[in-house]
Order: structure tokens, then sequence, then C-alpha cells
């Protein structure tokens, strides 16, 4: 994939101080493109669809905020709490502005919470579905492929 303009805006827009205060690529030094990339590779190797783990994000997500800031058992096999604050976060691809709204997700484990955790927003989930974009390493969102494997229970090898 090539840096083009409307990806170097975006990367411009990532920078900290920008869009959020820690920005979305963390501690990574690279173009996006090569971030991109080597997710996709990782993703494909672990057999982990970002179509199917954006569902089951937004199924989770739908199902949390019925517990209205309380954590919620979804299925018996997730705890899922969502925090909602007031405000929006506009893309930095600047194709859309999203509500300020996270979800932490973990495998329950004897009806607790599980080590393992995922936490994602609406524009992280976006910026995965529509640019196979999951930040940085060492961004606060950032979703690893092997963490959305485990959590999402996406193992299909």
């Amino acid at each position: 994939m090539k840096m083009s303009p409307e990806y170097a805006k975006a990367q411009a827009n990532m920078q900290p101080g920008v869009i959020t205060s820690d920005g979305f690529l963390g501690d990574d030094r690279r173009p996006i493109v090569e971030i991109i990339a080597e997710d996709e590779s990782k993703m494909e190797q672990l057999h982990v669809d970002f179509d199917e783990a954006a569902e089951r994000m937004h199924h989770l997500l739908d199902e949390g905020r019925k517990g209205l800031g309380e954590p919620v058992t979804i299925e018996g096999r997730w705890i899922v709490q969502v925090y909602e604050a007031r405000g929006f976060l506009a893309s930095p691809f600047e194709d859309g502005i999203f509500r300020k709204i996270n979800a932490q997700v973990s495998i329950a484990e004897n009806g607790r919470p599980g080590e393992q955790q995922l936490l994602y927003s609406e524009l992280s989930l976006h910026l995965m579905e529509k640019y196979h974009f999951l930040q940085g390493h060492g961004s606060p969102f950032r979703l690893d492929p092997h963490r959305l494997r485990d959590v999402l229970c996406l193992d299909k090898s």
C-alpha cells in the first residue's frame, strides 16, 4: 500500500494533541500504511477476519450499553462494561464524527472479568472496519490481533 495524501493527512491527524491527547500511534513511528500492512498480515496468520471481529465488537458494544455503565454478562461468555462520555471525536481520516463511547470486554471467568481485556471505542471500531487500522503499538486503544482473537473467541485454527 502506498502512503497516499489521504493517509499522510490522517497520520498527521493521529499525532498526540490533534484529535486526542494521546493520539493514535502510541510509540510507533512507522507510516500508518506499514502498521496496517503488518496487522493485516498478522490477522491473516491468526485466521481472524476483520469483518467477523467488527461484527462481534458491535454486538458486544450494543449489548453492553444496556447495562447503563454497569458490567453486563453477555451469553455467559463475556463481561462488558460500556462507558459513555459527553462529546464526540472526529476520525483522523476526516470521514465522520463518533460519540465518546468505550467498551471494555473480557472473558468471564467464574462470573468475574478475566485478566485479558479488550478496550475499544466507536472510533477505534470504525478505523478497524474501514481502514484495517488497529492503531500503533503503545496506543491505549490498540487492538492487538492476538487479543482480538482471544477475547472475542475468534480462533478458527
